[in-house]
């Protein structure tokens, strides 16, 4: 789920908010392990980041299964990585149920001993109910050891305003909108149009919003399967860059931190008109910026399609409780759970027999004034260039955005942003 893979490529953000509600979820957890051994239940701890939209889910759950306690821990999204890399490392402290983002799904993935194998408590009967690519991403080579079970999948739009499109002359009814951008070039040129009727806003929040929503739909981003970093060998991530960079030279970027209590004013106030917007994007903006109800609407994405984001949950091998762990994780992530947490946030579901369920295409979500956001997105998802993501993903992206934000507030030239940003990603992945 990724997920805005969430700086996006954050939430990357908000941190204060989310750890002060971790800190929170930690001492209930605390009194419910109290209470658990007073009332005989077994506790299952759920370690989540953003919005996985689980909340009614795991009451139901417990509801069903009386001898059990649930607690989900919510943490940032950075931060509910990092945490996990120690526990693992620790030995301890780790979650019965962990989510993983896509950005750290190959880091983890190589680190199979310290994660129960699924394909023991038989998740192997149930690959069909997932994307090829979505079952593939945390198997292994051999495809003997698999240690996660797909929740979302990030498929890509692109949210406006259309007050402010109509303000500035420009088309607001969304399959006239998509016309308008078929190709982020014609996204760049519109904008050029939105600037030039002089309104109080920009055109988009940020440049690494951008960068990452393009290079999503490249077939290939920072590292091929081999682990090689191939920026040097493939056009992919010099396309997102160069574009990025013509957007915001064409002063088309309003240099906001996505995600943090000004870029949160920003979305509310109306003063950028456009945001990139990967499916999980609007559980977050529903959640988190309810004011911006009816003040946005979705439209297809330049280039028509795409992936950014999606999560996977996995049960650590220090779980002293894996077949209970694997039964939790194995109906959160079923089919029916996965379509009751689209209508309820938005996040996309990976089993792609819903794709062609009504309760998905015929899906319109009223806070964003009744777009058929299902549609959008598993037409979106459907057609996705299977992109391979590195074990060093995360931390060579983390690059990449920071030096087109050095870019973006005119702290660095463009080609020495893309310079430094080459010779650093070489340092972390070979």
């Amino acid at each position: 789920m990724s997920r805005f893979e969430v700086r996006y490529a954050g939430i990357r953000r908000l941190t204060a908010a989310v750890v002060g509600i971790a800190l929170l979820a930690g001492s209930t957890a605390c009194a419910d392990d109290q209470a658990a051994q007073s009332d005989g239940r077994l506790t299952l701890t759920v370690d989540t980041f953003g919005n996985f939209g689980y909340k009614a889910l795991l009451r139901e759950y417990e509801a069903a299964h009386p001898e059990l306690r649930v607690v989900e821990r919510v943490l940032e999204y950075n931060e509910h990585h990092d945490k996990l890399k120690q526990r693992l490392d620790d030995g301890s402290g780790a979650g019965d149920v962990v989510g993983i983002d896509e950005g750290y799904a190959v880091q983890f993935r190589d680190r199979q001993s310290d994660f129960a194998n699924l394909l023991d408590f038989g998740a192997g009967g149930l690959a069909k109910n997932w994307l090829a690519w979505k079952w593939d991403a945390t198997l292994s080579a051999d495809r003997t050891y698999q240690i996660g079970l797909g929740t979302d999948v990030g498929g890509l739009a692109m949210c406006y305003r259309p007050d402010l499109f109509r303000a500035a002359g420009l088309p607001t009814d969304r399959d006239a909108v998509a016309k308008m951008w078929p190709t982020w070039k014609a996204y760049i040129d519109a904008g050029k149009k939105f600037k030039a009727a002089d309104l109080p806003a920009q055109w988009t929040d940020a440049a690494s919003n951008i960068y990452n929503q393009i290079l999503a739909q490249q077939p290939a981003a920072y590292f091929d399967r081999q682990e090689k970093l191939i920026i040097d060998d493939t056009p992919a991530v010099r396309h997102a860059w160069d574009l990025t960079v013509e957007m915001v030279q064409a002063g088309e970027s309003a240099k906001y931190i996505p995600f943090n209590p000004q870029w949160r004013a920003a979305l509310q106030g109306g003063r950028f008109a456009t945001l990139t917007c990967p499916a999980w994007v609007l559980g977050w903006i529903q959640q988190n910026a309810p004011a911006a109800s009816k003040q946005w609407d979705v439209a297809t994405v330049p280039g028509g399609a795409g992936n950014w984001g999606g999560s996977w949950l996995a049960v650590p091998a220090q779980s002293k409780h894996h077949a209970e762990a694997y039964a939790l994780a194995a109906w959160l992530t079923a089919p029916k759970q996965q379509l009751r947490v689209f209508t309820d946030t938005g996040n996309l579901p990976s089993a792609p027999q819903l794709y062609d369920d009504a309760a998905v295409t015929a899906y319109r979500n009223p806070f964003f004034r009744d777009a058929p956001v299902g549609q959008i997105f598993a037409s979106s998802v459907r057609s996705k260039p299977a992109q391979y993501l590195g074990r060093h993903n995360a931390a060579v992206r983390k690059v990449f955005e920071d030096k087109l934000s050095q870019v973006e507030v005119g702290a660095l030239p463009a080609g020495k942003a893309w310079t430094d940003a080459v010779a650093e990603a070489h340092r972390i992945g070979g």
